[in-house]
């Protein structure tokens, strides 16, 4: 049976480690309303880049410029973790991924790969995939756009390298304050179904804004800024499942912890009561013996 000195150790080791589960569940909530006030102002700037795309679809009636190489060849992006405690977060979206690409890709040779976060980067090489890249995790909403720029770079690089004419996202995706589900995105190609209709949709005003830029210079442009909505979005809906997979896997700790440190306070009262009772024992007999020798 454990010493009274040595429960209360454990008690207090038990108590420290429930103070910084409720930190770290503190920190995740933040983060969670910081991420996705991140996606909610980028509503603006992503209605600013479909209605310069609506500008350039009603005033040019004709094809649009090359955006694709005849290779068949898919870029992949899966967007992780850096850190764990997140539950099945990095599980899930792998998992996800890699049936996805089995669907949609006949020959796997034909995929390059990027992971987004180290923990992607562990899963997808657990499951045999080559990663050509990785791309670390920014801490804070700050960080994002500098990633973005450096990975919309990177896919540019690719494109013209690799002949890529294909370039799906996979990440998560809040449904409410503790929960997401894993969705796929096209980068590439372009919807035309939704270009088609942007070039249908009525302009809000009576006057339509022009434009002098040449024509492939002006589309390249909108569809570098339509991919940097897209990978912030990405970024940040990705940071705030993330943390609510976090807060979810905190708050079951906080309970086990909580379970726990109520069964040793229970076995330290229990043993604390047992070790008086035998003192007043030891005092009762001593004193019964005292008593027979006189």
């Amino acid at each position: 049976m454990e010493t009274i000195d040595l429960l209360r150790q454990r008690i207090a080791v038990t108590e420290e480690l429930l103070g910084v589960v409720k930190i770290m569940k503190t920190l995740a909530a933040v983060n969670i309303r910081q991420y996705l006030r991140a996606v909610e102002s980028l509503a603006d700037y992503h209605r600013t880049v479909d209605m310069g795309l609506q500008i350039f679809m009603r005033q040019e009636p004709g094809e649009l410029p090359a955006t694709q190489t005849r290779a068949r060849r898919w870029g992949v992006i899966v967007f992780g973790s850096e850190w764990g405690m997140c539950g099945q977060f990095n599980d899930q979206i792998v998992g996800f991924a890699l049936e996805k690409i089995r669907e949609l890709v006949s020959r796997p040779e034909d995929c390059v790969y990027l992971a987004v976060g180290h923990r992607a980067l562990s899963r997808l090489e657990e499951e045999g995939v080559a990663i050509r890249e990785v791309v670390s995790i920014p801490g804070t909403v700050s960080g994002i756009a500098a990633q973005v720029q450096g990975l919309v770079l990177t896919l540019e690089e690719w494109q013209n390298q690799l002949g890529l004419d294909r370039i799906v996202l996979f990440h998560h995706r809040l449904v409410s304050k503790t929960q997401y589900q894993p969705q796929m995105v096209y980068l590439l190609p372009l919807d035309l179904k939704w270009l088609a209709d942007l070039r249908k949709r009525p302009w809000p005003s009576r006057v339509l804004p022009t434009y002098t830029m040449e024509r492939e210079g002006l589309f390249s442009a909108l569809l570098g800024q339509l991919f940097f909505v897209l990978l912030f979005q990405a970024f940040a809906e990705s940071l705030a499942s993330e943390n609510a997979g976090r807060l979810t896997a905190m708050q079951i700790a906080e309970d086990n912890i909580t379970t726990r440190l109520q069964e040793l306070r229970q076995t330290f009262n229990q043993s604390r009561q047992t070790a008086i009772t035998e003192e007043l024992l030891d005092i009762v007999a001593g004193y019964e013996a005292f008593n027979h020798q006189d």
